[in-house]
């Protein structure tokens, strides 16, 4: 059932309800009340005007003058007009007009109109004594109570007749005016209801109709069809990004992997083999699945950074972030010297697995990389503020990088020729930095010797890049205007 139909019969059925409630638990007591009101009046109007009568009317009888008597119990009923009139002598009653039998029981006195009742008829009556005659006496004067019967049976009438005709006229005028009012929401039903975002671009455009309702509702309507499509670009983006990491595993398995294979061969053809032969051919074994499993950790970590939502964003402490990756390096490598000088207090807007992941790879590189002649690892990270940026460096004592090699070995899989590593270390730095809206660059180390990254961050953050496809493409340092060493 339409919702304009719906409102019509709801208004249909309700304003009858309502004239009715309002006739008999309003309108009724007061009419009645009006309708005593006024027979009381005219009670008391009458009653003052023929007192005189009445009381002249004793004077009369008691005095033994039935002629007297007679002419003034005309004047009498005369003067009652429409009410019905009783005088009570102490010896003689005096009736005439409507009223109640001799047999019913009236008042004691009845200063005040009260309502007498008797074989299904009631009467209103008031009583005055007669006072300043010669024999006392009272005045009775009665009407008919018709408030309840005759005019109140017609008001009902005309309110039962009033709620008959109030159903379909404001049955017909409320549609009328739902019609008009959901005419917006028919409209906005219409332009969604060809809408399929699975298999077309096309998206609900709405102009204000002024209805807060509809309004509102397009609007959700709006939003919903941009989470689903933000939802379907996320769900396209992770599945290009499992195909890739697919794509890059297979490739960059299969040398490793049939590297050992052939020595497992060697191993199991050969049992004779002499010692220093099956040492060699056991360390290419632990180098190859030390390989494995760095490669196969460094393809996790693209594909999360890759995949990150902007929800997973908040503040973080660089120097905090800093200070945990120092101490882990530390543990993991005691002989090598790591300092950190970190001012306190500076933030970003960033992803915190992100950004540990970033300093972890900048050390572990300097500690891979970085040596100096005689072997020993010498990294500097430091943390401070320029500006409107968070400024990362990490300075070692190694051979530092060429100019012409900077533009390059940031790409993914790029190795040195004497690297065991996956080639994917600082393919990650650069991924973090691009995500965080910042950059990396790399130059010769302090005083000329070795070399230093600098990553820069903006302290404002910002919103995701367009474009986070380190699994897939090749040209993130392109993009980022990063430039690094090989990759650990």
């Amino acid at each position: 059932m339409r919702l304009s139909t719906r409102i019509g019969l709801a208004v249909g059925a309700t304003v009858p309800l309502l004239v009715l409630a309002s006739g008999w638990l309003l309108l009724m007591p007061l009419i009645a009340r009006d309708l005593h009101r006024e027979e009381d009046n005219h009670l008391r109007q009458r009653a003052t005007a023929v007192l005189p009568d009445a009381r002249a009317l004793l004077r009369a009888a008691a005095a033994g003058r039935p002629k007297a008597a007679d002419s003034r119990e005309r004047q009498l009923y005369s003067g009652a007009l429409d009410v019905g009139v009783r005088v009570v002598g102490p010896d003689e009653t005096f009736r005439g007009g409507p009223q109640p039998g001799a047999a019913v029981a009236l008042p004691a006195q009845a200063t005040a109109p009260v309502t007498v009742r008797h074989a299904g008829h009631s009467w209103r009556t008031l009583s005055m004594p007669i006072e300043g005659a010669k024999v006392p006496g009272t005045l009775w004067v009665f009407q008919p109570d018709t408030a309840d019967r005759t005019q109140l049976r017609l008001v009902r009438r005309r309110v039962v007749m009033t709620a008959l005709l109030a159903a379909p006229l404001s049955g017909l005028l409320a549609w009328g005016i739902a019609t008009g009012a959901t005419g917006p929401l028919r409209r906005l039903g219409r332009r969604t209801a060809g809408l399929d975002p699975r298999a077309s671009t096309a998206r609900l455009r709405h102009d204000p109709t002024g209805v807060t309702e509809v309004d509102d509702l397009a609007a959700t309507l709006q939003t919903v069809l941009a989470r689903y499509d933000e939802q379907a670009a996320r769900t396209a983006e992770a599945l290009e990004t499992a195909r890739s990491f697919s794509a890059a595993a297979s490739h960059e398995l299969r040398t490793p992997l049939m590297s050992m294979g052939t020595n497992l061969d060697i191993l199991a053809d050969h049992p004779e083999l002499p010692e220093p032969d099956r040492t060699e051919v056991l360390t290419d074994l632990r180098r190859e699945h030390t390989r494995l499993l760095g490669l196969l950790v460094m393809l996790r970590e693209l594909g999360r950074g890759d995949l990150v939502g902007a929800e997973a964003f908040r503040t973080v402490d660089v120097a905090e972030a800093a200070d945990a990756a120092v101490a882990e390096a530390r543990r993991r490598d005691p002989d090598a010297r790591i300092t950190l000088r970190a001012e306190q207090g500076l933030t970003v807007h960033g992803w915190e697995p992100g950004l540990r992941l970033l300093i972890d790879n900048l050390i572990a590189n300097a500690l891979a990389h970085g040596r100096d002649t005689e072997g020993r690892a010498s990294v500097a990270v430091g943390v401070r503020g320029t500006g409107t940026e968070v400024l990362i460096t990490v300075d070692d004592r190694g051979p530092g990088v060429p100019p012409e090699a900077r533009g390059l070995i940031f790409e993914r899989f790029r190795r040195g020729p004497d690297s065991i590593g996956s080639g994917l270390g600082l393919t990650l730095v650069a991924q973090q930095a691009a995500l965080h809206r910042g950059s990396v660059t790399v130059a010769d180390g302090p005083d000329g010797v070795g070399a230093r990254f600098e990553v820069r961050l903006p302290r404002a953050g910002g919103g995701l890049p367009d474009r986070r496809d380190w699994l897939i493409g090749t040209a993130g340092t392109k993009r980022s205007q990063t430039s690094h060493k090989d990759g650990s």
